[in-house]
């Protein structure tokens, strides 16, 4: 239980006080009225005793009275009601609060630290009431009166007859049988003689006769002259006089009727007293009618029974009390209590309370004591008292008490008022009250052993729960508290008298007890068991002090404490005590809050936000009913739409009180702020038909780290070029879209006049849908003028000027039950300067009569007004959105620092150009290598004039948009539609075999030198596009050598004509997506030639072998390929002609077919370093010109990113600088670039029509003997090896030439006929004459060894060789200067007839200035063989 005031030691001495009653005349309660008092209010504050008295008990023991107080109060006749007693509680309750500002008892227990209201005032007044209001009843005589004052004027005509009527009166009260009710103790009730006498206005001479004469008749014991009253009324205002009256009558006034009548009453008459007064005594809460005896009116607790149908206090009216309170508080304020009476008055009459204790009430008791003790001993036949019999009683042996549940329910015995039994009950309760605790404990356990015998249980109950009260209060504690005796009764009064006021009159003495000795549990167990349906209001304060027991006790129970405070508080709202309630469940939720209790953290914020909403603390109303909805709500979706219903109903009333107030921050739905994202610029218009817009960035794109780092790169490598090579220090990579992988440090730049479309996401937690309505952008912009001087006065605009910035609305936007959702809400600056978005503005409602919305519903499109909106409240949500962690100097790595993050602080600039990319007739599918002709068309959409186009991507060979060659106004893309790709010129039929050649610089495609092949500039015509205006170019596209589906990056770059500081340039961004199927593999190799015929300058010439397969797997519906010709392009080799043998002029490829090609191709002079000749065969009837667009393009594409790739550079060290060079010498000669390009068509039959594709492929051939491939070959990972623990002994890498190498040094060649004929029948031997042609390849000098013996290997050589022999010289030594052509005759001799090989010759070759000998066999690449016959 809570702190209290007052000790138990004080509190029950207190509760139980002899009890006077006070009977008056009209003209003595005129006097005391002059003071807005009864006479029985008059002396409340004066009724505790200032000093101690003494008694003598039966044994003539003197026994001390410490603090004693007596209760004066008017005879009622009429008991009080009930309902009229839980009406007046109900007020006490409700009147008493916690102050404001108390401080509050702060407890720690284990890791709670909860603040708890330290004492609870409203149970102590609520326990004061309920123990001073409680019936008069015939088992007990605590409250019963003891003696009477009968108080007269001495202003009346015949004073001393008055008191003789008064006394009759009060005989006929107690002995007349009509009158139950009040109760009085004994028969012979003591009656004391009161003269009240007004000093300011009466006769003072006359009232002291009359009290001589008081004196002569009743004894000087009996009657007391009280003077009061003086000083008049009207002389209130000269001197203050403190107001001792107060404090007990406004605590608890009820004033049913009227408020007191300024002037004194006048009383017409006895019979008809029509005082409207009804006033409740403060002190001990009783109400008394101030009436005459001949009519006592109801008792003043009596409820109008018009008005309580119910009887019940805690029925529907219940809530009126409070307010009837403060109208009586207020009435009572402009009272003054005692306005007559001076501090010599107060004297008097304290010092009259203290005459009639000392003189008449205390010798009373006293000798009642006695009487009483005598007719005991009678009656138990004892020659002692009973008082030293008592030891006796006890010490014997006892009777073994039945338990209750065995005793038959008699409870409805009555003993008549003179039975024995009752008589030792009295002694007990009067020495109860006069504090004589050890008697009374005696007489209260003899009581209780006769009354259980008699099974007499109200009688019994009365006796154990005051036997155990004396017990604990004996001074010294001879015997432990007997709190079983409590218990018993407890049960007998609940369980079998039925009588729940005096089981919990004994609940509360017995916790006060138990909390005196620190058994709060027992005290806990104890008030909770009197918790009960029938009263709300006793069930609340049980609970609540039970709770404060468990928080008190060595070991708080803090989850007790809570969870009985919030039973209290259930209980307090249907007590209709809200205020109290929500205390209750305030102090509950301190323990309950962050613990993971979602479900009771709803409960009781939900009760909560309806108890303030009640109390109309509608602050605290809208927070409670926030943290509903904002924790991750376990309910059910009914039960979190009837939380959205409320917190809305309730949000809606604050926002009434304050209509022009700031929006307020709204709770649902969620917003990720960090997931905000922010895109500038205009949506992506959709394609229109052939018509296929730049993909550019758009909100639907998913973030790619990797694709922003290539675009970022893309971007850097134009702006260097367009800067000369140099990025310049102040360049940042243009973002269009802000998110969080983005770098949000700056502030981003906006153009004017193109909407900034701001995507938040939302996410609805609850179960239930939320429709948001006329959802839109909350920002302020600060108008700025860049170019200059900023504007002297800086505007704060915030959202009410559409003429600056244009804001989207979005009318319904409904998000389903726990659905994550985006809005896209756009804003469209009109003036330049800084633009702060600050936040969301939207209704909030739910829709009317539907827990989700499913099917159609939950379409986007169906938000045209359709949902019918139960109930909604305006509001905003602010987007703060939480910078990167810095984390690069050691200050920021110690700490948590977070930088900023702008992206919704746009700063808004001029105007700028706005570039619009559209694709037309663009493949999605090609074959590797086809060509295809598209157009692309290039809008300006802006008012400015842009100039400086230019496109960069990573995959320059994949488009041209042509050379300086091409022709720069092609037909519009529906004329070219069926047209060849190719510039074609129709050729006859002669020129088939021949090569037809032209030339062309690679300056012309932009491929010069030291340029970036991917940064290419689009052939604008003037480069400028105006506002407005379009223009479509012709754009070939060539399908990536490599099959799959290959994303190529567009990178468009533009600036504005006009420079703009903030803004330099813009991009367009687009991301074309090709898909390859496989066409065909070409295979090419070189080698010398042996023949020496047609030579044209020295070097010779060469073959070429091409073979063509077609690897096509017919996916693509391509019937055949057909090779329509065969260019090669060089600086020094062209093709000559065709050595194809076979006669079928048609090179059709069906699928997984191969085609060989032979062709011989010749050296020339190179014209200039950038020229390349192009040579044409041709194996149709038109030839395509490939020194033009797109064929030269693609080629000088494809050959530039060939350059591109690193070549394996060999490593050079001084000391072999000259071994270096020889090696490269001996390289230079194996060398060759000669590059083919083979063009086809494809056959493709497709929707049942034939299409003609084309397409070309190149090879690129730098190495005699060494294949070469169109397509890049794929590395075959190297095996596993094992590791080698050892170091191996040559580290350095040798720098010998490969025998490759070597062999392409010196061409050798052998002229021989080739058929002999020899008659050998006349001569035997056959001598046939050969010529070997020696030929240095190589700019260096060459010594050559010509050895012709035969090396024999096997027998298989034998076997050819053996059968001819070289005449003459076997080994010749020469030197061939550079480039030089030798001849050698020899001579072969033969001795039989048949087929020879002359290929026998071993050619050995160094260079001349070289130590080291590299010497290699030179051997024919073909057999040189000779047929010997006989004539």
């Amino acid at each position: 239980m809570a702190q209290c005031v007052q000790s138990v030691q004080e509190l029950i001495p207190d509760s139980f006080v002899p009890c006077v009653a006070a009977l008056c005349s009209d003209e003595a309660e005129r006097l005391t009225r002059l003071n807005h008092l009864s006479f029985a209010e008059l002396l409340k504050p004066f009724s505790r005793l200032t000093s101690e008295v003494h008694m003598r008990d039966p044994n003539n023991q003197l026994h001390i009275i410490k603090n004693l107080k007596i209760a004066v109060s008017n005879i009622i006749t009429q008991p009080p009601q009930p309902g009229a007693i839980r009406k007046l509680l109900n007020d006490v309750v409700s009147g008493s609060q916690p102050a404001e500002g108390s401080v509050a008892n702060v407890i720690t227990a284990g890791d709670y630290d909860l603040n708890i209201s330290a004492t609870t005032p409203w149970f102590e007044s609520y326990r004061e009431t309920f123990l001073q209001s409680m019936p008069a009843s015939d088992h007990e005589f605590l409250n019963h009166y003891l003696a009477c004052m009968l108080v007269a004027s001495s202003g009346e005509a015949e004073p001393v007859e008055q008191f003789s009527k008064l006394s009759q009166e009060q005989h006929r009260i107690q002995h007349n049988n009509d009158y139950s009710y009040p109760k009085w103790f004994i028969p012979n009730t003591l009656k004391y003689y009161v003269l009240l006498h007004d000093v300011s206005a009466g006769d003072e001479q006359r009232a002291e006769s009359i009290y001589e004469e008081m004196k002569q008749k009743y004894g000087t014991q009996g009657c007391y002259l009280l003077k009061i009253n003086s000083r008049t009324s009207n002389r209130a205002s000269d001197e203050q006089i403190p107001d001792p009256w107060s404090q007990y009558l406004q605590k608890n006034s009820i004033q049913n009727q009227e408020s007191y009548e300024d002037g004194p009453c006048t009383i017409t008459s006895n019979k008809n007293f029509d005082s409207n007064l009804l006033s409740l005594d403060g002190f001990d809460n009783e109400v008394k009618v101030d009436g005459l005896p001949n009519n006592f009116r109801a008792h003043p607790l009596q409820l109008d029974p018009s008005s309580d149908t119910s009887n019940s206090i805690d029925g529907p009216d219940h809530v009126k009390s409070t307010s009837s309170l403060h109208e009586t508080k207020k009435a009572n304020i402009g009272i003054i209590h005692g306005a007559c009476l001076t501090l010599t008055d107060h004297d008097r009459i304290r010092q009259f309370i203290q005459e009639f204790t000392f003189r008449g009430l205390l010798p009373h008791i006293e000798k009642t004591i006695r009487q009483l003790n005598d007719q005991l001993i009678s009656r138990k036949g004892l020659s002692r008292s009973l008082f030293s019999a008592t030891k006796k009683w006890f010490s014997g042996s006892k009777v073994p008490e039945k338990s209750i549940n065995e005793l038959k329910n008699t409870s409805g015995l009555l003993y008549p008022p003179e039975a024995p039994e009752l008589q030792i009950r009295k002694m007990a309760d009067l020495c109860f009250l006069v504090q004589h605790y050890d008697l009374a404990y005696s007489c209260y356990h003899t009581a209780k052993k006769d009354f259980l015998n008699d099974q007499a249980m109200l009688y019994a109950a009365g006796a154990l729960e005051m036997a155990a009260v004396s017990a604990f209060l004996q001074p010294g504690a001879p015997r432990p508290y007997p709190a079983h005796y409590m218990d018993t009764a407890i049960q007998t009064y609940r369980d079998i008298c039925k009588n729940m006021v005096l089981a919990e009159r004994c609940v509360l003495l017995s916790a006060e007890i138990l909390k005196s000795q620190s058994k709060y549990s027992e005290a806990a167990a104890l008030l909770i068991r009197l918790t009960s349906e029938d009263s709300d209001l006793r069930s609340a304060l049980l609970l609540e002090q039970a709770a404060h027991c468990f928080i008190n006790m060595k070991s708080p129970m803090v989850r007790k404490y809570a969870f009985h405070m919030i039973l209290a508080g259930h209980r307090f709202s249907k007590a209709g005590q809200k205020k109290h309630a929500l205390r209750c469940y305030c102090q509950a939720m301190q323990v309950y809050k962050g613990k993971g209790w979602s479900l009771a953290e709803d409960h009781i914020n939900f009760t909560i936000g309806r108890q303030s909403y009640t109390l109309r603390q509608l602050d605290n109303a809208v927070s409670a009913f926030r943290h509903i909805l904002i924790n991750e709500s376990k309910q059910s979706a009914a039960q979190q739409g009837s939380f959205l219903r409320e917190y809305l109903y309730v949000y809606k009333n604050v926002s009434q009180l304050s209509p022009d107030g700031p929006l307020p921050q709204l709770p649902l739905p969620y917003i990720n702020s960090s997931a905000t994202r922010v895109f500038f610029g205009h949506d992506r218009r959709p394609a229109d038909g052939e018509k296929q817009a730049a993909t550019h960035i758009s909100l639907d794109q998913e973030y790619d780290f990797e694709s922003s780092q290539q675009w970022e790169e893309l971007e850097e490598e134009v702006v260097a070029l367009v800067n000369k090579g140099v990025i310049p220090s102040n360049f940042h990579p243009t973002q269009y879209c802000l998110n969080s992988y983005s770098d949000n440090s700056r502030f981003p730049l906006a153009v004017v006049e193109e909407p900034i479309t701001v995507e938040v996401a939302f996410r609805n937690p609850l179960k239930v849908p939320l429709l948001l309505t006329d959802l839109s952008l909350l920002w302020k912009f600060q108008p700025k003028d860049f170019s200059g001087k900023d504007n002297e006065e800086v505007k704060e605009l915030v959202t009410s000027e559409p003429e600056m910035i244009g804001t989207e609305v979005i009318s319904e936007f409904l998000i389903n039950s726990e659905e994550s959702k985006v809005a896209r809400l756009k804003l469209f600056p009109h003036h330049i300067g800084e633009l702060h978005i600050l936040g969301v503005v939207y209704n909030l409602g739910t829709i009317q009569g539907s827990v989700t919305v499913d099917g159609i519903g939950a379409l986007p499109g169906c938000h045209t007004g359709k949902h019918s909106l139960s109930m909604s409240v305006r509001g905003r949500q602010d987007l703060e959105i939480q910078g990167p962690r810095l984390n690069n100097t050691k200050e920021e790595k110690t700490s948590i620092k977070y930088g900023p993050d702008r992206r919704l602080d746009p700063i808004i600039t001029e105007e700028m150009p706005l570039l619009e990319v559209f694709f037309i007739h663009f493949p999605t599918g090609l074959l590797c290598g086809e060509t295809r002709k598209a157009y692309v068309e290039f809008v300006n959409v802006s008012k400015c004039p842009l100039t400086g186009l230019k496109v960069v991507s990573k995959r320059p060979e994949f488009f041209t948009f042509g050379g300086n060659t091409a022709i720069l106004t092609p037909l519009s893309p529906s004329a070219s539609e069926n047209c060849s790709a190719y510039k074609t010129v129709v050729t006859d039929s002669t020129s088939m075999c021949t090569a037809l050649t032209s030339s062309a610089s690679s300056v012309d495609f932009g491929i010069g030198i030291g340029s970036q092949p991917e940064v290419i500039p689009v052939p604008l015509p003037d480069t400028v596009l105006l506002p407005g205006a379009s223009v479509q170019l012709p754009m070939w596209l060539r399908g990536p050598d490599e099959e799959g589906v290959h994303e190529i990056n567009f990178l468009f770059y533009y600036e504005s004509v006009k420079k703009q500081p903030k803004i330099r340039h813009r991009i367009l961004r687009h991301t074309a997506v090709i898909c390859t199927s496989r066409s065909l593999n070409v295979r090419a190799t070189v080698c010398r030639s042996n023949s020496l015929e047609d030579e044209e300058g020295r070097g010779g010439n060469m073959l070429l072998f091409v073979d063509v397969e077609n690897i096509n797997t017919s996916e693509a519906g391509v019937k055949e390929f057909h090779i329509v010709q065969v260019s090669s392009s060089s600086k020094h080799w062209k093709l000559q002609k065709s050595v194809n043998l076979s006669e079928n002029k048609d090179a059709k490829l069906a699928s997984r077919e191969k085609g060989k090609f032979c062709f011989k191709a010749i050296q020339f002079a190179a014209q200039s370093s950038e020229k390349y000749t192009f040579a044409d065969i041709i194996f149709g009837n038109e030839q395509i010109i490939s020194s033009a667009s797109p064929c030269a393009d693609f080629f000088y594409r494809s050959l530039s990113s060939e350059l591109k790739k690193p070549q394996a550079q060999p490593s050079v060290h001084t000391e072999k600088q000259s071994v270096e060079d020889a090696v490269k010498l001996i390289q230079k000669c194996s060398e060759v670039d000669l590059n083919i390009v083979v063009l086809w068509k494809a056959y493709v039959v497709e929707d049942s029509k034939q299409l003609i594709l084309e397409g070309q492929h190149h090879v690129i051939l730098r190495t005699i003997g060494k294949e070469a491939f169109s397509y890049p070959q794929k590395q075959e990972p190297p095996e596993m090896e094992l590791l080698k623990f050892f170091r191996p002994e040559n580290t350095t890498v040798s720098s010998r030439p490969s025998v490759e190498q070597f062999s392409n040094l010196i061409k050798t060649s052998l002229h021989y006929p080739e058929s002999f004929n020899h008659p050998f029948h006349q001569k035997s031997l056959c001598l046939v004459p050969v010529t070997l042609l020696l030929s240095n390849c190589s700019k260096a000098d060459v010594d050559v060894i010509v050895d012709l013996r035969h090396k024999t290997t096997s027998p298989e050589a034998l076997e050819i060789h053996g059968s001819f022999t070289w005449l003459g010289q076997t080994q010749y030594k020469l030197q061939l200067k550079s480039e030089e052509i030798h001849t050698l005759q020899l001579k072969a001799c033969f001795v039989h007839t048949g087929v020879y090989n002359l290929g026998t010759p071993r050619v050995f070759a160094k260079l001349s200035d070289q130590v080291t000998v590299f010497e290699t066999s030179q051997q024919n690449s073909m057999p040189a063989l000779i047929i010997i016959n006989n004539v």
